[in-house]
């Protein structure tokens, strides 16, 4: 059996704002934003208090995407209480690439066997 990549995106709301979050602001911009392992934190405070965590798994088979979206979860939790950032409304999607419809790069090279 392959290894599934997952990409689990879990998306919340700040619950009260600290300086310390927007003192950080350039560190967790949007445009520097990555799925990682240990799970990459964006956000822009000017536009609203939501973030995003990044995070990517894998797994054998297709339902191991449900435990990489567990572990995503418990991972951003963690992460924000331990930093004592209030949060509300998390919310998670997933993604298993291996079913991924394929862009207009990889269907052109697909089709020229490269």
């Amino acid at each position: 059996m392959s290894t599934r990549t997952f990409r689990v995106t879990v998306r919340g709301v700040f619950d009260g704002l600290g300086a310390e979050l927007l003192a950080r602001a350039s560190e967790h911009d949007v445009l520097h934003a990555a799925f990682t392992p240990e799970g990459h934190l964006s956000y822009d405070l000017a536009a609203r208090p939501a973030f995003t965590f990044r995070f990517l798994d894998s797994g054998e088979a297709e339902e191991d995407i449900l435990e990489a979206t567990e572990r995503a979860e418990a991972a951003a939790e963690a992460w924000l209480t331990e930093r004592g950032y209030g949060y509300k409304n998390l919310r998670s999607k997933a993604e298993d690439l291996s079913q991924a419809p394929l862009g207009k790069r990889q269907r052109r090279a697909a089709a020229h066997g490269a």
